[in-house]
């Protein structure tokens, strides 16, 4: 780390000199800000401290919460030392930190250019749990699926999860009054574990965080970033009701809970949250994010209280508003209460990374000051020259499109051989985990899935966490009718076996919950 951040201070001084050399005026082309690089480097750290205090404080209440707010009644813990404590007891709950990091870890080895393929590379070589799109992501990147196909929704169940949302903070803290640029970095990046409105989550969250370098106004930051998203898309609809609901309801955020709760709450795509309270989908958890900014009104206590309380993904949510806040306000203005307890932490490395808090403040704003020269803008030895900011539209692309979840049905079973079931839609899930009572078992299983007894794929079943398939075997898709789909394990070891939890059904319209005709009750 040490030698490449030599490298870009030697970068950037070179470029400096070359600006004096080549030009007396150091304001960049219509410059849409100029910004001293102490307060640069303020807001830097602002960005990457506040996402630790709100994943910090949404610590105990992380799902706990599906289909309700914490009520005003219950106190949500918080001690001078509670980062040292997250970071000792639970170090898996800095998810979204250590995926941060991972990425920005790559450009400090390979530099801002750094392909899709550095980063897949990088991701499929990472031993940390990951859940959701992330670990679907990895597993297909790990089992030679293309970088840019690893989120797709037909390679990846939850490709609409919010697991990008969560991690996308580095592409707007190095581009600073850029949305552009976090945009692209975004795209490049979030493709490996998510489409649709899973990928907008990232890019919209990237965004806040760049327009945040450069303006203090929070509504403008939000509409701002929302034009980076196609408007046919779910994702847009739903932030700009946020939005709409804010205006109607300015004092009331459980109205708009409420509002959100009524026309959005159905989970289409995560095969482990639909039929169930639980909510993982990146639009909805955006929108309390949105709703933490929106009711917050730039304090810090009610903006990370509000953005907990919503309830669902109650740790990244706050970790996400209270990164964009911190951005806009600065390291130094984040309040004592909040900031002893990151303080006490910032020399302590995050799990599965090689920084800790003040390594990530100083190779952030290296890079933040690297991308700001590659866009047009200008580095002094004070200051920095920021280029007009250019809003980047993502293309449309809408996951699941036509698809709603029709049944669960369970099967609870442990086979060592083959399983077979029958279903009438146009698609499916099967869930569950292959198994070892022996360690060194370090081979997967391998079964092929059959349907209408047609075989239609191969695959690798690991035990390992960083290893394993999110789901068994899924198809989307196929012709409206009944199908029978038969999964054959054909390689094992005798202390190897696959558990089946349960397969999901969807079909081509939605259904009521009544069922008439001899079908059963939801």
């Amino acid at each position: 780390m040490k030698n490449w951040t030599k490298h870009i201070r030697t970068s950037l001084a070179i470029s400096t000199i070359f600006m004096f050399l080549g030009s007396t005026d150091l304001e960049a082309k219509d410059p849409i800000k100029k910004m001293s690089k102490e307060v640069l480097l303020d807001k830097v750290k602002g960005g990457w401290a506040g996402q630790t205090i709100g994943t910090t404080f949404g610590w105990t209440n992380e799902f706990q919460y599906p289909g309700t707010y914490i009520q005003d009644y219950e106190r949500i813990p918080w001690h001078n030392d509670y980062i040292n404590e997250a970071m000792r007891v639970f170090p898996g709950l800095y998810d979204d930190v250590y995926m941060d990091l991972m990425f920005m870890n790559v450009f400090e080895k390979k530099g801002l250019d750094a392909s899709m393929e550095d980063f897949a590379q990088a991701f499929s070589k990472t031993e940390f749990q990951l859940w959701h799109a992330n670990q679907a992501g990895r597993y297909n990147v790990q089992n030679g699926i293309p970088a840019e196909k690893a989120g797709h929704w037909l390679n990846n169940p939850h490709a609409d999860d919010i697991d990008f949302q969560i991690e996308a903070d580095f592409a707007g803290l190095m581009s600073p009054g850029l949305p552009q640029s976090a945009t692209n970095y975004s795209e490049k990046i979030g493709k490996i574990v998510n489409s649709g409105d899973g990928l907008y989550g990232g890019i919209f969250v990237a965004n806040m965080y760049s327009w945040a370098f450069i303006s203090d106004d929070i509504p403008s930051v939000i509409n701002n970033a929302l034009k980076s998203i196609p408007k046919q898309s779910q994702f847009h609809q739903l932030i700009s009701d946020v939005i709409k609901w804010h205006k109607k309801y300015p004092k009331d955020w459980k109205q708009t809970w409420f509002e959100i709760q009524k026309k959005w709450a159905e989970e289409v795509g995560c095969p482990t949250m639909v039929f169930h309270p639980l909510n993982i989908d990146a639009k909805i958890n955006a929108a309390y994010v949105v709703m933490g900014l929106l009711y917050g009104e730039g304090d810090y206590t009610k903006t990370i209280e509000i953005s907990t309380r919503t309830g669902q993904d109650s740790d990244c949510n706050p970790a996400t508003a209270l990164g964009i806040l911190s951005t806009m306000i600065g390291y130094s203005k984040i309040p004592e209460y909040w900031k002893t307890p990151l303080q006490k932490a910032e020399d302590k490395k995050f799990s599965y990374s090689e920084y800790n808090l003040k390594d990530v403040y100083q190779v952030g704003f290296e890079q933040a000051l690297e991308n700001i020269v590659k866009y047009g803008g200008k580095v002094s030895e004070n200051e920095v020259f920021i280029p007009k900011a250019e809003i980047a539209t993502a293309a449309f692309e809408e996951n699941f499109k036509g698809h709603f979840p029709k049944e669960r049905t369970k099967l609870e079973k442990i086979i060592v051989d083959t399983i077979s079931f029958e279903f009438e839609g146009i698609g499916f899930v099967l869930r569950g985990a292959s198994r070892t009572s022996n360690y060194d078992d370090h081979e997967p299983i391998v079964a092929e899935l059959y349907i209408n007894n047609q075989k239609v794929e191969t695959a690798n079943l690991p035990w390992q966490n960083n290893k394993a398939r999110a789901d068994l075997f899924w198809k989307y898709q196929l012709p409206k009718g009944k199908h029978k789909v038969a999964v054959k394990v054909i390689k094992r070891t005798p202390n190897q076996d696959v558990y089946i939890a349960d397969y999901l059904v969807y079909d081509d319209k939605k259904t009521s919950g009544i069922r008439f005709g001899g079908d059963h009750v939801h």
